[in-house]
């Protein structure tokens, strides 16, 4: 009988990288799944997922199935079933379907507020229909900023130089524990492979139950790109704040809501109304879901508080 991956693990032939390796990916591999699409009868394309309940709910990547017809997921057990889209958000690039299988194995998700650059990647998916191949590489930079395919912003982007190849989309970047810490989203084209790009998982967890819940995303909109950011100890102090964080803007969007304000690069976003803004989750859940009205947004700017009337807009979900 040929020897199992956790087998392989334990060998002592092996160096520890190589056990590590082996290991995260024998126990994140049982939740991959291939994904085929049809559109008006025709096959159009093909991805990855992975199972992130037991129950049925699979998370992949929106630019996979938008648009679909028919939904096919393939797990690795041989196992194919019908893909049921459960909610879709282009803004994000994540959607999440629904099969009806029994058994199956999720993920374990980490936590992506605690990975640091340098630290060990690994991709699992099915690049050209390879089914759940592994590539390894390290976080290379944490708080990107991508275009999603409709031209909205996506905040909080892994970038590691784990190999991405067309299939790998929606599949799992996870940690050396075999935690899922992202969701392989995009490859900068002429990269050589080296160029990278994953949804967060924390994230990807928070889309998905509002996806679950509702089917689609509806949120306000600001227009900022920005990444978190701690406020150095002499500012809290200067200033008397009580929160350690904020969002550094590093892009504002032509007559947005954040323009029209008055919002400029290099600004730090520390509220919005009454909330405290410690960073992009914080206003994401500011922004979703919420009433839309007229506000206040605190900014930090060269080590001084401003506040300034904003009108956030409605985010249209795509279609």
């Amino acid at each position: 009988m040929p020897p199992t991956l956790l087998a392989i693990a334990d060998s002592p032939s092996l160096d520890a990288y190589s056990q590590v390796v082996t290991g995260a990916v024998e126990r994140a591999s049982p939740a991959v799944v291939g994904i085929d699409v049809r559109r008006e009868g025709r096959r159009a394309g093909s991805g990855s997922g992975f199972i992130a309940t037991p129950d049925g709910f699979v998370f992949t990547n929106s630019h996979v199935v938008h648009g679909a017809d028919e939904i096919e997921v393939a797990l690795l057990d041989g196992r194919r079933f019908r893909g049921v889209l459960a909610g879709d958000d282009p803004d994000t690039d994540l959607a999440v379907l629904r099969i009806a299988g029994s058994d199956l194995v999720p993920v374990t998700f980490g936590d992506a507020r605690a990975i640091r650059p340098g630290q060990l990647a690994i991709a699992l998916g099915n690049p050209f229909g390879l089914e759940c191949t592994v590539t390894a590489g390290v976080v290379s930079a944490l708080g990107r900023t991508l275009r999603s395919r409709n031209g909205r912003l996506m905040d909080d982007i892994i970038q590691t130089d784990a190999a991405l190849n067309p299939g790998n989309s929606g599949g799992p970047l996870v940690d050396a524990r075999g935690a899922v810490i992202g969701v392989n989203t995009a490859i900068v084209a002429g990269g050589g492979g080296g160029l990278g790009f994953a949804i967060s998982a924390n994230n990807a967890q928070r889309v998905a139950a509002l996806l679950i819940r509702d089917g689609h995303i509806s949120r306000g909109y600001l227009g900022v790109a920005g990444a978190d950011v701690a406020i150095p100890r002499y500012v809290q102090r200067l200033l008397a704040l009580i929160q350690t964080h904020g969002i550094l803007v590093h892009g504002v969007e032509e007559r947005s809501p954040a323009e029209v304000a008055g919002i400029e690069d290099g600004d730090v976003i520390v509220a919005l109304g009454d909330a405290a803004i410690d960073g992009m989750d914080a206003l994401h859940r500011a922004l979703t879901n919420a009433p839309l009205a007229p506000t206040t947004v605190t900014l930090l700017r060269r080590n001084t508080l401003l506040r300034r009337e904003i009108a956030p807009s409605k985010l249209q979900p795509a279609r």
